[in-house]
């Protein structure tokens, strides 16, 4: 399931890491100097874990009060959550999941989707034997 990108706490019309970006040292100011290379800001997991979990809401037609009563997370404590400016620990996190009626792992797999387009790499559906780093693992 991809879900599309939703209202956040960014400027409209801005995607996420807009404006912070790798310049080549090729390009020079106007007096000549070569233009300083600008490192790419890390995503910050907690504003994709928000913005898939409110997308979810609100495609589902709920209320911030709904889910938060059928949680048993404060209201201000999800609204938090969704705009990115708190941390959900990972029972919370399961809670919400479990309010919303969907799995935990389809949420953390949307959350890793956006993350890869922002790296500009492909999340395999399958963890690859090689990084496992053990064939027992894999065979489970």
């Amino acid at each position: 399931m991809t879900l599309t990108s939703a209202t956040s706490s960014r400027p409209a019309g801005r995607p996420r890491g807009a404006g912070i970006q790798r310049v080549s040292s090729k390009t020079r100011y106007a007096g000549g100097m070569p233009t300083p290379t600008v490192p790419l800001a890390p995503p910050v997991m907690r504003d994709y874990i928000g913005d898939v979990l409110r997308e979810i809401r609100r495609k589902q037609g709920r209320t911030l009060r709904e889910v938060s009563a059928a949680a048993q997370v404060s209201l201000g404590y999800l609204s938090e959550v969704e705009r990115g400016q708190k941390e959900a620990s990972s029972e919370l996190l399961y809670a919400m999941c479990k309010a919303l009626g969907v799995p935990l792992s389809l949420v953390l797999r949307e959350v890793s989707d956006r993350i890869g387009l922002v790296e500009h790499c492909v999340v395999p559906d399958t963890v690859p034997d090689d990084l496992l780093g053990c064939e027992t693992l894999a065979a489970r």
